[in-house]
């Protein structure tokens, strides 16, 4: 299937490329996977092809569908309920095809000894001038400190220190419906995806992160950690993600009604950074304790270590970073930490 009627020598080398691609990860498998069954006209994987195809010619697909010179080419409504289908799971497909990417072309290429790890990163998906959009909410820009109209979007990825490779991501709108501009469209299939997305997005974000975590280690996705920023690091939370197996490297906050037990008492960072020793002279690390987080289930506690960092844009402030595996030095924590903060500033 062709774009357009008589496509031009490098439009036939770019689809040449693109179905080599297709061929060898399995595309029309995955979609299967993930619940991608037309029953007439085109195939999903037709489809899926024709869109992917757009992105690397630098073509509109709006423009593209209102062209009639091509009798092969979709129409323009089943593009469209090609999209908005609320039965295609397209989270799935992209794990599948993330895994798959992953464990054939990145594993292979990384030695025994490089950490691999998981980062998440939530980010404003901005919808300023939007007044009708489905679950349309006000919500908070940690970057400004103010409420803008629109969602976050929660991203899962996997890096290795060079590469960043998305996993799933989720579209949050706001658990408080006196924040929700729009409401969820009541006549969608409950059965279908859509719908537990819909309900998804009307989560906290604590409870969000988690479902992305399991889905992405029940794919068989291998970190060592778990990375984020200061807007997850709640105890509770840290030790929510503790429980399926993996440990956390996370910035901290110093917030004051948020305690860590140390020597029998409970402080918040403030005040544990004022009673821990500091190391002498212009040292980068400041200072390095162990704290008890809280008792889990099964009443064993969980204890973490929290290094204080010198902040080199403001030499009189420090940084504080957690992490949940004690055995970890203080350089192996900052240096670890660095593959989430080389991913947030190229995004």
């Amino acid at each position: 299937m062709s774009i357009v009627s008589n496509p031009s020598a490098s439009e036939q080398q770019l689809t040449s490329k693109v179905d080599h691609f297709l061929s060898q990860h399995r595309i029309s498998k995955l979609l299967k996977q993930s619940n991608f069954i037309k029953e007439c006209g085109f195939t999903c994987f037709e489809l899926f092809k024709f869109i992917f195809l757009l992105v690397f010619s630098s073509k509109n697909l709006y423009q593209t569908l209102q062209k009639e010179d091509d009798a092969d080419r979709p129409g323009k409504d089943t593009v469209y309920r090609f999209l908005n289908s609320s039965r295609f799971n397209w989270r799935k497909f992209l794990l599948l095809l993330s895994c798959g990417l992953i464990q054939s072309k990145l594993e292979p290429l990384s030695s025994k000894e490089c950490v691999k790890v998981l980062i998440l990163d939530d980010s404003l998906f901005s919808r300023a001038r939007s007044k009708a959009v489905e679950l349309l909410a006000n919500v908070h820009d940690h970057t400004s400190g103010k409420f803008v109209r629109g969602f976050r979007m929660l991203t899962l990825g996997w890096s290795d220190g060079n590469t960043f490779v998305p996993l799933c991501f989720s579209l949050l709108s706001s658990p408080n419906s006196k924040n929700r501009f729009v409401e969820m469209n009541g006549n969608i299939d409950k059965r279908t995806v859509g719908y537990k997305r819909r309900q998804e997005s009307m989560l906290k974000s604590s409870k969000a992160l988690l479902e992305l975590l399991q889905q992405a280690l029940s794919a068989g996705v291998q970190a060592s950690y778990l990375l984020f920023d200061s807007w997850f690091s709640f105890p509770s939370t840290i030790m929510s993600i503790v429980k399926e197996g993996i440990h956390v490297i996370c910035m901290l906050k110093a917030m004051p009604k948020v305690f860590y037990t140390y020597n029998g008492s409970k402080l918040n960072l403030s005040q544990l950074y004022a009673a821990v020793r500091k190391k002498r002279g212009k040292a980068k690390m400041l200072a390095s304790v162990i704290v008890t987080l809280g008792a889990a289930e099964q009443e064993m506690e969980i204890q973490a270590r929290i290094v204080f960092v010198r902040d080199r844009n403001r030499s009189r402030r420090w940084l504080a970073l957690l992490t949940t595996d004690l055995e970890l030095t203080e350089e192996e924590i900052v240096r670890i930490y660095g593959k989430r903060w080389d991913i947030g500033v190229s995004s």
